[in-house]
């Protein structure tokens, strides 16, 4: 098991992948290989009935797809997740900003991909603040956060979901929380915390993990959770991710405000930015994570 916290910014590797980034971010790509990982080419390979046992490969996104937003592509970000997905394989696939019926486009795309087992996924709505209606997508489909993680024969899964029990009373959006446990295996969740205020999205960020989601769980616990999200704090500083990860927690980041948050007994392996090729305002976050031996 490995117990490190990532900090890969120092890395010879990661220079490459900001610099990547950036001039994909000004509009020239060149010399950045379109679709691949900007990391070690290790990182991208087997499915996961074929990777070595131990191992979760997680894939975080937010694709930005309600229609509402500037950054949204006119749903070419779903069509670059499901190309994601059949080319790195992932065990567990997060994802924020979309509509109820992209979590059934990818979990086929995510299918076609196993060679045993099944996808489980969960869709956690957003409402609006004033109303407690759900927030529509343009297209009138519920907008919301999901989950996609595969499932070994014979288990069976559980879903749950909920609303952040702190909000930014500014934020229209009512945050919410999603997670799919896997008993034999660990728990996949995401969320998306509140863009209005640094000060809200970290306490919702503490909530989550430190009240909200050990409060869940089978009688012997929830666990071990892995939470891919899109937590709107800057990957360094005071206020990054690091002041509200309980002890025992750790993190990869994108550079920017996605994460890949591991729990106790977990480690990480490898962690990879990826472009998406200017369907979404987000890179993708490709993250390997060691579940605990035995």
């Amino acid at each position: 098991m490995v117990g490190m916290r990532v900090r890969l910014v120092r890395d010879p590797w990661w220079a490459a992948a900001a610099a990547c980034f950036v001039a994909f971010a000004v509009g020239s790509a060149a010399g950045c290989e379109a679709g691949r990982a900007a990391s070690d080419p290790a990182a991208v390979s087997a499915p996961a009935s074929a990777r070595a046992d131990g191992t979760v490969r997680v894939l975080q996104m937010n694709l930005c797809n309600s229609g509402r937003a500037d950054c949204y592509s006119g749903g070419r970000a779903i069509s670059r997740a499901a190309a994601l997905i059949h080319e790195h394989r992932p065990d567990l696939v997060s994802l924020n900003e979309i509509c109820h019926d992209d979590l059934a486009v990818l979990e086929k795309a995510m299918s076609t991909t196993l060679a045993t087992g099944s996808v489980a996924s969960a869709f956690g709505r957003v409402n609006d603040r004033d109303t407690g209606a759900p927030v529509r997508c343009r297209n009138g489909e519920d907008f919301g956060d999901g989950v996609l993680v595969v499932v070994p024969p014979t288990v069976v899964s559980r879903t749950f979901s909920g609303a952040n029990p702190v909000q930014n009373p500014r934020d229209p959006e009512q945050r919410v929380w999603v997670c799919v446990d896997v008993p034999t295996r660990f728990a996949g969740c995401t969320t998306h915390s509140t863009s209005r205020d640094t000060t809200t999205a970290l306490e919702q960020c503490r909530q989550l993990l430190g009240t909200v989601i050990p409060g869940l769980g089978r009688p012997d616990g929830l666990g071990p959770l892995i939470l891919g999200a899109d937590l709107n704090l800057p990957a360094r500083g005071p206020n990054g991710p690091d002041a509200c990860l309980p002890g025992g927690y750790h993190r990869a980041d994108d550079g920017g405000l996605q994460d890949v948050v591991v729990g106790p007994g977990l480690g990480l392996r490898s962690r990879s930015v990826i472009d998406m090729q200017g369907t979404t305002d987000h890179p993708g976050l490709l993250v390997d994570v060691a579940l605990p031996r035995g």
